[in-house]
């Protein structure tokens, strides 16, 4: 999903894509069902991919939306091709 037409998240290969900046990922690395997101063998930074199990819960959802929404003002704009 796009916010202020910049990446915030989405659902990538069956867990959830989330933008949450390179300050926040060693922090949220750690929270089980989180590994850094791999996109054509490259690490993406600020990019963590979320296993379902991790946001089953409305609550755990709620919690990787709002941390996505709290980087996007931050985050600089998708390049337009």
């Amino acid at each position: 999903y796009m916010v202020d037409d910049k990446m915030c998240l989405g659902f990538y290969q069956g867990g959830l894509m989330a933008r949450v900046g390179p300050d926040a990922m060693p922090e949220l690395v750690q929270r089980e069902g989180a590994e850094q997101m791999v996109h054509g063998g490259r690490p993406m930074t600020g990019y963590l991919s979320v296993s379902p199990e991790a946001y089953d819960a409305d609550a755990d959802l709620e919690f990787w939306v709002d941390r996505c929404l709290a980087f996007n003002p931050l985050a600089k704009a998708s390049r337009k091709r």
